[in-house]
């Protein structure tokens, strides 16, 4: 196993890199940071903050090491967290080598539109990285509350324990709390599925939906959530744990989720392609709900839940309609 004191790198230059930069500086490790833009490379190492994102974060000249090359990081550091949006992976990936000897951490709790698999699998088809090298980070965490210091929480899932911990000795600090584990598959399943029901979450808030609503949907969403992770890849795993329940439970009720401020959108009448457009901003779960819906239509699977947002996303179904059947028939 590599030793900790190596170099670790961050590929993306939006919120939640920026975020990952302040925690691993603040953990005193020295990072290397891919921004694709040279420009901007030019300006965070100049003037010490990102120009676009979480701009009062304070980068440390002296452990951050800014580059627009994107196979000099890779080449420079012995783990490699990966924080562009899932859309924008494999053009970020392309025309580069990975070294099959690093480590790779996802912070993309997404799926590659493209070949509509989950980044383990995706880095090991498309780039030869097998699964053991590959990590997830998850949790109620977001970029907001890192930059303003208010305690966070982490869990870093890995096919090892081993891998898990070298990634946690980089993340952890005086705000931030880390857990490990060893759930790979269900670890990264659940991050793509939370950001589907709180698209889910946000429609019902744009459609007037009160809080007593949202308890009861935020509960059928982690029974939902436990059957299909049961059904593709069985474990012992406690759902109500902080990978899990805390990450969907954050992501249904924050004011930070672009996954909730995008449902929240098609509730108020916004059409899809409205919503993304004036949000400027991917929401995750758009693409999750195609890779949900399609798994789970495979195995025979009941989703309510997701099968009402995949409709309106994808069907244009009306949200009003769909989300009245919902409460009736399908949430107890």
């Amino acid at each position: 196993m590599h030793a900790i004191k190596q170099s670790i790198g961050i590929v993306g230059s939006g919120s939640w890199a920026t975020a990952l930069i302040k925690m691993i500086t603040d953990a005193g490790h020295t990072v290397h940071w891919w921004v694709r833009n040279p420009e901007k490379a030019n300006y965070i190492q100049t003037h010490l903050h990102n120009p676009d994102y979480l701009s009062s974060i304070e980068i440390h000249s002296e452990k951050v090491i800014v580059s627009n090359d994107l196979q000099f990081v890779l080449n420079s550091c012995v783990v490699i967290i990966l924080a562009v949006p899932s859309a924008f992976i494999h053009q970020s990936l392309h025309g580069v080598i990975l070294p099959t000897e690093n480590i790779y951490v996802s912070a993309i709790k997404g799926i590659e539109p493209n070949t509509n698999l989950v980044m383990a699998k995706y880095l090991e088809k498309n780039h030869g990285i097998p699964t053991d090298q590959v990590a997830i980070i998850t949790g109620p965490c977001h970029a907001e509350e890192v930059a303003a210091e208010k305690l966070s929480y982490l869990t870093v899932a890995a096919n090892t324990l081993d891998v898990a911990q070298l990634v946690k000795g980089f993340l952890e600090g005086q705000f931030i709390r880390v857990w490990c584990s060893d759930d790979l598959i269900g670890a990264e399943y659940s991050a793509v599925m939370k950001n589907i029901y709180a698209i889910g979450a946000g429609i019902a808030h744009g459609l007037g939906y009160g809080d007593n609503f949202l308890a009861l949907y935020t509960s059928c969403a982690i029974r939902e959530m436990k059957v299909f992770l049961q059904t593709i890849d069985p474990s012992d795993r406690d759902v109500d744990e902080a990978a899990y329940l805390g990450d969907l439970l954050v992501t249904c009720y924050s004011q930070f989720s672009r996954n909730r401020t995008f449902g929240n959108m098609l509730g108020k009448g916004y059409s899809v392609k409205a919503a993304q457009l004036e949000m400027n901003m991917v929401a995750e779960g758009y693409y999750a709900s195609n890779l949900i819906y399609n798994k789970s239509a495979k195995r025979d699977l009941e989703l309510p839940i997701a099968d009402a947002v995949y409709r309106v996303i994808y069907e244009n179904a009306n949200a009003k309609k769909t989300f009245k059947v919902l409460s009736d028939q399908n949430l107890h």
